[in-house]
């Protein structure tokens, strides 16, 4: 048990470290704002819109136990007004943070576009998903493994990844700041599938495991296009730091592409032909011309029985 006086002394540290750690956070510096609390978007509250979400894209998959299942209409209703009344508020809030906003007439202004962008964000609801229904088709037809249309739904991460993408993509389209991010990082925190919202991925796309895949801000992906775990679309080089901000630094991947395992695929002037096969481990920083198939050597194996290699027991080992 804590005596007396051990209790004093730790009181008096504690007390010690509040003031050192109040004077760390007056030197004005980005991190040291404390009333900027009340300035961003709250990410727990994007989160459930998330999940709600995903409950509008797969009603029978990701049903909240809060809602019966005898009349459609009485599910979603409720649903979309909890997305509705929470998303516009946060976009409202994500407005007035980037224009630095304090004018209360101007905030009013942003909180009616809020509502408005939400309004329109919600509308395209089917369109993404009969997009959704093209990934889950790609997925299906890509993967023996696949018991289940409902399995890919359900359990397979990166269909999951699409799903935040396709709605994340379409916030990002509305000009709405910062949500489509914190979006994107749930998916990439729940995956290890790091897509920037701004990415634009076209029909049937399709990815196989996906930890570690990153997918960068301009990259453009085309149609029938399948990725495995481990693939950059990155930037060739972000040395030059802001100056590179709206400058086009990641790659096309025209359609009918597959790229496997752990490639690096970079650059913005980098175009991946349509009906290529780019193999795994590949490094690539300069256009592939269409109908290509690119794969890497790596060190030979050679196996045998006697302790010598034989030349029938030694191969190349190509991904």
């Amino acid at each position: 048990m804590i005596t007396e006086d051990k209790r004093a002394k730790l009181t008096a540290e504690l007390h010690e470290l509040t003031n050192n750690l109040t004077k760390d956070y007056s030197l004005n510096r980005a991190i040291d704002n404390t009333e900027n609390i009340f300035q961003q978007p709250d990410r727990e509250i994007i989160f459930e819109c998330i999940r709600n979400l995903m409950r509008l894209l797969f009603p029978g998959y990701y049903r909240s136990s809060n809602y019966k299942i005898y009349d459609e209409k009485s599910i979603i209703g409720p649903i979309l007004e909890d997305v509705h009344f929470h998303l516009s508020r946060q976009i409202s809030v994500a407005l007035n943070n980037t224009s630095n906003e304090k004018d209360d007439e101007k905030r009013k202004g942003n909180y009616l576009k809020a509502i408005d962008i939400t309004t329109e964000f919600l509308k395209r609801i089917p369109s993404i998903r009969a997009k959704l229904e093209m990934d889950l088709e790609a997925t299906y037809e890509g993967d023996p493994a696949a018991s289940s249309l409902g399995e890919i739904i359900v359990a397979y991460p990166g269909f999951f990844a699409i799903s935040i993408h396709r709605l994340a993509h379409e916030l990002s389209l509305l000009k709405v700041p910062l949500i489509p991010r914190v979006m994107s990082e749930y998916a990439h925190s729940r995956t290890g599938i790091d897509i920037h919202p701004d990415a634009t991925i076209g029909n049937y796309f399709f990815i196989d495991h996906g930890t570690g895949i990153v997918i960068g801000q301009s990259c453009v992906i085309g149609n029938h296009v399948k990725i495995y775990q481990g693939v950059t679309l990155g930037a060739l080089s972000t040395q030059g730091g802001q100056s590179l901000k709206n400058v086009r630094r990641h790659p096309t991947i025209e359609d009918n592409v597959t790229i496997y395992s752990n490639a690096s695929i970079l650059g913005g002037n980098t175009v991946i032909g349509h009906d290529s096969v780019i193999g795994g481990n590949a490094f690539i920083t300069k256009s592939i011309k269409p109908g290509s198939k690119v794969s890497v050597k790596i060190h030979e194996l050679q196996i045998s029985k006697t302790g010598k290699p034989d030349e029938d027991e030694s191969w190349y080992y190509v991904i």
